[in-house]
């Protein structure tokens, strides 16, 4: 799923409200993670750009799933 420029779209599916804060790699760019913040005033998706970014060590963003636990992030 990698684009020209090294961009690469990941499907993410988001646990926010747990306990822990792991990333579990499905498969290639498919993705599990759970956040400990809750899904309310955007601080779930704000978390989760954060952390895709430290780990990617890439720009990050959300391209589609803004409201859903299923998400398109774009990283670059």
């Amino acid at each position: 799923m990698e684009k020209a420029g090294g961009e690469m779209n990941l499907k993410i599916k988001l646990h926010p409200n747990s306990s822990q804060e792991k990333i579990k790699m499905l498969k290639e760019n498919e993705y599990e993670i759970w956040i400990k913040e809750k899904p309310v005033d955007n601080k779930a998706n704000t978390k989760l750009i954060n952390l895709l970014k430290k780990h990617f060590k890439k720009d990050v963003k959300i391209k589609s799933g803004f409201m859903s636990k299923n998400k398109i992030v774009e990283v670059k």
